[in-house]
């Protein structure tokens, strides 16, 4: 896989990520429709999960529920181990 695309797609998963987070937040704000939470881990293991965790701490969204506060870094760190493996 060209690294070009590859960088492209990880900007991308990542903007998303932060995005939904953000999204989130206003809505629970406006007591309305909600992403499913399924959908910020889903993005999170697409490689996205640098994206969720900055929408968590800069929104101060999903601090207080233990598995995200965290899930989402365990997900960075395995997913740093596996990048540092494969380079290895």
């Amino acid at each position: 896989m060209n690294l070009y695309y590859l960088l492209l797609y990880l900007f991308f998963i990542n903007i998303y990520g932060f995005i939904i987070m953000y999204l989130d937040k206003q809505r629970s704000i406006k007591k309305l429709w909600r992403v499913p939470e399924k959908r910020f881990f889903i993005v999170s293991l697409l490689l996205g999960s640098l994206g969720t965790y900055l929408g968590m701490i800069i929104c101060h969204h999903k601090t207080k529920h233990l598995y995200f506060k965290y899930g989402i870094p365990m997900i960075i760190l395995v997913q740093v181990l596996i990048v540092y493996y494969i380079n290895k």
